[in-house]
């Protein structure tokens, strides 16, 4: 969206407005009078230089008229008849005297003087001539100095960060006549659209809201993970609001000198009193607005002065009326809490991960510009797609796009989605690494270790794709999608992913021996040990430390807040905890060890198909399951498989479960080589009501990943 400076006059105007602002302007006013100069001294009478032996003939002649004695060594004179030399006739010259001759400071030899006398010659002393150039020389450094003042005085009438400007914002004001974006363009925020449509409404009409004594909100902070469109919610506010919209990063307040910002902050909020009713944005708030006294330094910084100058603004004792601050972050937990009160954020408008309902309206607004094949199904897409942000969807079309271009096609079909979906999701394909013999056979037991499980374990979700060709940095993938979005979870699902996760080294053991077991289930057991913590921890889920919260080690350090913090758990209850997390964790191993030991045909078949076939889909599994062959595969899909960078769509449309980048979605579905098991933050707010049930780290695929992966290296 284009923007321009507030308060910027029309640069059009007068031509010697438009001229004079030009540095070739400048350039030609200085050399014009230089050249003009060198013009009129270029049409002078030319003068012939006589040699002192010719000048003494002319002398003994009585040819010399006048002469003038420059400096005791040069004689300038007027003929009284002219010579002629090279075919011109000259009646000036110019002539120097030898040394011996000019022996006197300001005069000439007697015996010269005395003939030019005896001639009636008239003669007369001047003082050597300056060059004109030399005065431009010396005047040069002051006519230099005199520009930059010049220059730096219009420059103080400009914008903000013109010289001696730093403490004027930085703020946009969005153009009216700038092509806009509207609420239509913005799917899957139903509640958000809401808030912002009053917001809109209270600006054009205040007497409506206000005659029951109501008052304008003075802020409004919108709140969400990234990519669910908190500022394209912004940009719809500018394009509907009919009102000045002022835009600004939360990093553009803060700069090299002190007292920048809270200057900036004052500046800002009296242009938007100079264009009430207006609406200032401010994105990315926690850059400017971090807990004071947060971190490992600590104390009073430039930070923390610009935010004790914002909450003046937007609540002091002068009012700010039919100003409305407008902010956007993913971090309210680092927020500091004068900041989010009522009276400066009245409200709160959380900004989530779409539902089902809220992705398929966001896949057709990003649909409109593609050319579909009939086959697409949105719908599909969407229920195969849960915990995937607003920027996810938008990446998975470019993605069917740019995939469709690729084979020449002239629409985007199905399956270009389906490829997209799994490039997204599950990571690229990289099938140009190779796998020795030994290593494709260890993945495959692996990966069917996991698939067995997330069969034969009741209350799991579906397997969606089982495959050893290496995705990001995971030698093979093994990925279930849950038929719904999920937002809790029970003991029992738990239990389950856990065994799901153990089933890939378990395969290992049983088929290799517990002496060839490979780091590739390193991430497994890591993920598997988090959410068994979590589980005695923070769910309640241990009888034997029952319904007891547990630490608080997700807190960052960097907030400030656990640094000066006591221990409050006891060496008793600590190892009560280790105990009950490795009991935990034992006994989901036993489990995958029974399940996979009564299930051995049912591995060997998905580990010899994995080594036939490489990916295997949800029906693939499923015929495995019942126990019947797989149908032999066309030689077009051999072809495709082999030559496609991503792998073959499979038509199942269950859930995402997390593969997405938010991660915080029901079944293990997702490339953990790229993910690395990270549990994404929850950002609640004490005083708020009850967050959400927050997603274990269950929500991630279950993979075999090799040892450099494991080492923290790009290689998987």
């Amino acid at each position: 969206m284009a923007d321009r400076e507030p308060k910027r006059q029309d640069p059009k105007g007068s031509g010697w407005s438009r001229l004079s602002r030009t540095a070739s302007f400048w350039i030609l006013l200085i050399l014009l009078p230089l050249l003009m100069i060198s013009l009129l001294r270029g049409q002078e009478e030319p003068r012939y230089e006589f040699s002192y032996t010719e000048f003494r003939a002319q002398v003994e002649d009585g040819n010399i008229h006048s002469v003038k004695v420059i400096a005791s060594l040069k004689l300038e004179g007027e003929l009284r008849s002219p010579v002629t030399r090279d075919g011109e006739e000259y009646t000036e010259f110019t002539t120097s005297l030898p040394g011996e001759v000019a022996n006197l400071p300001g005069v000439t030899a007697a015996s010269l003087l005395q003939d030019l006398h005896d001639q009636g010659v008239q003669v007369r002393a001047e003082p050597e001539e300056t060059p004109w150039w030399t005065f431009l020389v010396g005047a040069l450094p002051w006519i230099i100095l005199i520009l930059f003042w010049f220059w730096l005085l219009r420059t103080m009438q400009g914008g903000g960060n013109k010289a001696f400007q730093f403490g004027k914002s930085k703020a946009k004001l969005i153009s009216p006549d700038t092509p806009k974006v509207t609420f239509a363009d913005v799917a899957g925020a139903d509640e958000a659209k809401h808030e912002l449509e009053e917001i809109i409404e209270f600006l054009k009409d205040p007497k409506r809201f206000g005659r029951l004594g109501g008052r304008l909100p003075k802020g409004v902070l919108l709140v969400g993970p990234p990519g669910t469109g908190k500022t394209l919610l912004a940009k719809a506010v500018a394009g509907e609001a009919g009102r000045p919209f002022f835009q600004m990063s939360g990093s553009d307040f803060v700069e090299m000198f002190v007292g920048v910002g809270a200057s900036r902050v004052r500046d800002l909020f009296e242009q938007g009193k100079a264009h009430a009713p207006c609406i200032i944005f401010i994105d990315e708030i926690d850059a400017v607005g971090r807990h004071r006294g947060a971190g490992l330094g600590g104390g009073h910084d430039e930070r923390e002065q610009t935010l004790n100058q914002l909450l003046v603004e937007m609540d002091g004792f002068e009012a700010n009326e039919g100003v409305i601050l407008l902010a956007a972050t993913n971090r309210p937990d680092v927020l500091d809490p004068a900041l989010l009160r009522p009276g400066r954020f009245d409200r709160q408008v959380v900004v989530d991960s779409p539902d089902v309902k809220g992705r398929e309206m966001i896949l057709a607004v990003h649909a409109r510009k593609l050319p579909l094949e009939s086959d697409v199904d949105l719908q599909t897409i969407a229920k195969g797609t849960p915990g995937l942000s607003g920027a996810d969807l938008a990446n998975i079309c470019n993605e069917a796009a740019l995939l469709a271009a690729r084979r020449e096609a002239e629409k985007v079909s199905m399956q270009d989605f389906e490829q997209a979906k799994d490039k997204i999701m599950l990571g690229t394909e990289r099938r140009s690494m190779v796998l020795t013999e030994n290593e494709r056979r260890l993945t495959a037991y692996h990966e069917a270790g996991h698939a067995v499980i997330g069969l034969r374990v009741p209350g799991l979700d579906p397997i969606h794709k089982v495959t050893i060709v290496p995705r990001g940095r995971a030698l093979g993938i093994t990925a279930s999608l849950p038929q719904e979005d999920r937002h809790s979870y029970t003991k029992d699902w738990l239990e389950g992913q856990l065994c799901m996760l153990f089933g890939g080294r378990v395969a290992e053991e049983m088929v290799f021996g517990p002496e060839k077991v490979t780091t590739g289930a390193g991430n497994d057991i890591e993920r598997a040990t988090q959410m068994a913590r979590r589980m005695v921890t923070r769910f309640g889920m241990s009888e034997v430390v029952g319904l007891m919260a547990v630490g608080d080690s997700d807190q960052e350090v960097f907030l400030g807040r656990e640094i000066h913090q006591r221990r409050d758990v006891s060496e008793h209850t600590a190892q009560l905890v280790d105990q009950e997390v490795k009991r935990i964790l034992d006994d989901a191993h036993q489990r995958a060890r029974d399940v996979l030991e009564k299930e051995q045909p049912l591995l060997e078949g998905i580990a010899e198909a994995l080594l036939e076939r490489e990916t295997l889909d949800r029906a693939d599994v499923e015929l495995l399951a019942e126990g019947k062959r797989l149908p032999p595969q066309e030689s077009a899909e051999v072809e495709a498989e082999l030559s496609s960078p991503a792998s073959g769509a499979s038509d199942e449309t269950g859930g995402d479960g997390g593969a997405g980048p938010s991660g915080d979605d029901g079944g293990p579905a997702s490339d953990d080589g790229a993910q690395d098991g990270a549990e994404k933050p929850t950002g609640e707010d004490p005083g708020e009501g009850p967050a959400p049930a927050e997603a274990p780290e269950a929500a991630e695929a279950p993979v075999r990943r090799s040892p450099e992966a494991e080492a923290g290296t790009s290689r998987g």
